[in-house]
């Protein structure tokens, strides 16, 4: 299916849509593109529901011309997007930072979100070492920061590697040399999550957290996921996934697809 777009100030996002049924909203995260869902929105079409996914200001297919591109406007185009799409209630997919997005739109629209999937979440800064500084300042510089993000990105993909990993990575450095994208990528990555934070006592919709076991963005990944349920103002259950990295959905589908899938059966029988 080919690209719509949604007219948003300052520009528009890409998004497609497939299947029938209860709608279901997947953003992925910085730097990446909406094929990080290439296996999860196949199975979630195929269980019965209608699938939209949606690149991130100034990625994949979105335009770069925004005056934001930190969590909240991300949070804000979740809500235009479903509104757009025929309103709520929805469940919100949001993997890295969207996770942050969605945790967002569910705290300011709860009437619209029935319940969420937070994949690696970021919703508070982590500490960064002087080594992550080092190598984040490194990736962010020309001429090398392209190859650098790409090469990265793949990194994060501890344990089971998807066996189309370099075709993905490929995608995503296409996206980062559109004119305007680096910058806009850029602007992605200096994002604070102090705003998400304190919201997540509001968001009282069922959440999946899913983490992968070897998540390198995260010194003790089982501890940030179960942070994230206990701060959670609703039920939240989390589902650790072996051998798997930043990008659980996409290393190991075979555990994530049915995990998601129970999550929303659930949601749905209340």
């Amino acid at each position: 299916m080919g690209d719509s777009f949604l007219d948003r100030p300052d520009g528009r996002l890409a998004y497609d849509v497939s299947g029938e049924g209860p709608l279901v909203v997947l953003m992925p995260g910085l730097g990446d593109v909406r094929s990080t869902y290439r296996f999860l929105a196949p199975a979630l079409v195929a269980a019965g529901y209608r699938v939209a996914t949606v690149d991130l200001r100034g990625h994949g297919a979105s335009d770069t011309t925004f005056a934001s591109y930190d969590d909240v406007a991300a949070g804000g185009d979740l809500i235009a997007l479903v509104r757009h799409l025929g309103g709520g209630p929805v469940t919100l997919v949001g993997s890295s930072m969207a996770a942050g997005a969605a945790v967002w739109a569910a705290a300011e629209e709860p009437h619209l979100v029935s319940g969420t999937v937070l994949l690696g979440p970021y919703v508070r800064n982590p500490p960064a070492s002087w080594t992550a500084r080092l190598v984040t300042g490194l990736v962010l510089r020309k001429p090398w920061g392209i190859a650098a993000t790409g090469a990265f990105i793949a990194s994060l993909h501890k344990g089971t590697r998807p066996p189309d990993l370099a075709e993905h990575v490929a995608r995503i450095k296409a996206s980062l040399r559109r004119p305007g994208a680096w910058q806009a990528f850029r602007r992605t990555a200096a994002t604070s999550h102090e705003p998400v934070t304190p919201r997540l006592s509001e968001v009282t919709a069922p959440a999946l957290i899913v983490m992968g076991e070897r998540d390198p963005d995260f010194a003790d990944p089982r501890a940030e996921a179960e942070f994230v349920a206990g701060a959670l103002g609703g039920p939240a259950t989390v589902t650790m996934v072996p051998d798997a990295g930043h990008y659980p959905h996409s290393q190991r589908p075979d555990l994530v697809a049915p995990a998601v899938i129970g999550h929303l059966g659930a949601v749905a029988a209340g």
